[in-house]
Protein backbone atom coordinates (compact mmCIF):
# COMPACT_ATOMS: atom_id res chain seq x y z
CA UNK A 1 0.00 0.00 0.00
CA UNK A 2 1.26 3.59 -1.14
CA UNK A 3 1.50 6.38 1.66
CA UNK A 4 0.66 9.70 -0.17
CA UNK A 5 1.39 12.85 2.17
CA UNK A 6 -0.87 15.98 1.33
CA UNK A 7 1.26 18.87 1.70
CA UNK A 8 -0.63 22.84 1.94
CA UNK A 9 -0.91 24.96 -0.81
CA UNK A 10 1.60 27.41 0.28
CA UNK A 11 3.57 24.92 1.72
CA UNK A 12 6.39 26.56 -0.44
CA UNK A 13 6.14 29.96 0.93
CA UNK A 14 8.84 29.93 3.36
CA UNK A 15 7.20 32.88 5.95
CA UNK A 16 9.02 32.88 8.80
CA UNK A 17 10.62 36.01 10.00
CA UNK A 18 14.75 35.90 9.54
CA UNK A 19 17.04 38.08 11.28
CA UNK A 20 20.01 39.03 9.45
CA UNK A 21 22.29 38.98 12.39
CA UNK A 22 20.90 35.79 13.67
CA UNK A 23 22.97 32.91 12.09
CA UNK A 24 19.84 30.68 11.64
CA UNK A 25 18.47 33.84 9.89
CA UNK A 26 21.30 34.35 7.65
CA UNK A 27 20.44 30.44 6.42
CA UNK A 28 16.94 31.37 5.99
CA UNK A 29 17.65 34.24 3.74
CA UNK A 30 20.68 32.66 1.59
CA UNK A 31 18.20 29.02 1.11
CA UNK A 32 15.17 31.52 -0.73
CA UNK A 33 17.88 33.13 -2.94
CA UNK A 34 18.69 29.22 -3.80
CA UNK A 35 15.25 28.48 -4.05
CA UNK A 36 14.27 31.29 -6.45
CA UNK A 37 17.65 30.62 -8.49
CA UNK A 38 16.63 27.51 -9.11
CA UNK A 39 12.87 28.08 -9.47
CA UNK A 40 14.22 30.56 -12.60
CA UNK A 41 16.60 27.86 -14.05
CA UNK A 42 13.82 25.45 -14.50
CA UNK A 43 11.41 27.66 -16.08
CA UNK A 44 13.92 28.48 -18.17
CA UNK A 45 15.08 24.45 -18.78
CA UNK A 46 11.17 24.20 -19.73
CA UNK A 47 11.16 26.65 -22.45
CA UNK A 48 14.52 25.47 -23.56
CA UNK A 49 13.67 22.11 -24.02
CA UNK A 50 10.15 23.46 -26.03
CA UNK A 51 12.88 25.29 -28.22
CA UNK A 52 15.13 22.39 -28.64
CA UNK A 53 12.16 20.28 -29.62
CA UNK A 54 10.97 22.50 -32.23
CA UNK A 55 14.54 22.86 -33.85
CA UNK A 56 14.65 18.94 -33.63
CA UNK A 57 11.08 18.90 -35.94
CA UNK A 58 11.80 21.62 -38.23
CA UNK A 59 15.69 20.79 -38.99
CA UNK A 60 15.42 17.12 -38.58
CA UNK A 61 18.71 16.56 -35.19
CA UNK A 62 19.56 15.26 -32.69
CA UNK A 63 18.92 16.58 -29.23
CA UNK A 64 22.83 17.83 -29.24
CA UNK A 65 22.47 19.40 -32.49
CA UNK A 66 19.68 21.73 -31.84
CA UNK A 67 21.17 22.54 -28.10
CA UNK A 68 24.21 23.60 -29.84
CA UNK A 69 22.06 25.52 -32.51
CA UNK A 70 20.20 27.50 -29.99
CA UNK A 71 24.01 28.26 -27.86
CA UNK A 72 25.17 29.48 -31.63
CA UNK A 73 22.10 31.84 -31.56
CA UNK A 74 22.77 32.95 -28.58
CA UNK A 75 26.04 33.52 -28.85
CA UNK A 76 26.16 35.60 -31.93
CA UNK A 77 22.95 37.56 -30.59
CA UNK A 78 24.93 38.07 -27.17
CA UNK A 79 21.78 36.99 -25.77
CA UNK A 80 20.97 34.52 -22.46
CA UNK A 81 20.00 30.61 -23.59
CA UNK A 82 16.26 31.31 -22.10
CA UNK A 83 16.06 34.52 -24.07
CA UNK A 84 16.87 32.97 -27.67
CA UNK A 85 14.53 29.99 -26.82
CA UNK A 86 11.24 32.06 -25.53
CA UNK A 87 12.00 34.49 -28.85
CA UNK A 88 11.99 31.36 -31.53
CA UNK A 89 8.43 29.95 -29.00
CA UNK A 90 6.90 33.08 -29.21
CA UNK A 91 7.92 33.36 -33.37
CA UNK A 92 6.06 29.75 -33.88
CA UNK A 93 2.94 31.48 -32.06
CA UNK A 94 3.02 34.39 -34.48
CA UNK A 95 5.76 37.20 -32.76
CA UNK A 96 8.23 38.33 -35.21
CA UNK A 97 11.78 37.54 -34.67
CA UNK A 98 14.28 40.50 -34.29
CA UNK A 99 16.56 41.09 -37.64
CA UNK A 100 19.77 40.12 -35.63
CA UNK A 101 18.08 36.67 -34.23
CA UNK A 102 16.83 35.59 -37.61
CA UNK A 103 20.04 36.54 -39.33
CA UNK A 104 21.47 34.41 -36.47
CA UNK A 105 19.03 31.32 -36.63
CA UNK A 106 20.20 31.23 -40.62
CA UNK A 107 23.76 31.11 -39.97
CA UNK A 108 23.40 28.26 -37.40
CA UNK A 109 21.16 26.46 -39.60
CA UNK A 110 23.88 26.69 -42.78
CA UNK A 111 26.40 25.54 -40.02
CA UNK A 112 24.41 22.70 -39.12
CA UNK A 113 23.52 21.51 -42.65
CA UNK A 114 27.05 22.19 -43.50
CA UNK A 115 28.36 19.73 -40.64
CA UNK A 116 25.32 17.09 -41.51
CA UNK A 117 27.13 16.87 -45.32
CA UNK A 118 30.18 16.71 -43.55
CA UNK A 119 31.73 19.67 -44.59
CA UNK A 120 34.42 20.96 -42.97
CA UNK A 121 34.15 24.76 -44.11
CA UNK A 122 31.67 26.98 -43.45
CA UNK A 123 29.23 27.47 -46.60
CA UNK A 124 30.12 30.49 -48.97
CA UNK A 125 29.74 34.03 -48.09
CA UNK A 126 30.42 32.75 -44.24
CA UNK A 127 33.02 33.67 -41.73
CA UNK A 128 35.28 30.80 -41.22
CA UNK A 129 35.07 31.59 -37.42
CA UNK A 130 39.03 31.55 -36.87
CA UNK A 131 40.26 34.05 -34.90
CA UNK A 132 37.13 34.22 -33.08
CA UNK A 133 37.47 34.31 -29.24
Amino acid sequence: MRRTAMLPEDWWDLRAEASVEDPAGRDVVALRAEIDQLRRALAGRAVIDQACGMVMALAPCRRGAARNLLVDISGQCNARLPDVAVALVAAWEGEPLSRLMQRALRRALRRLYAEDRGCGSPPPGEPSGKGRP
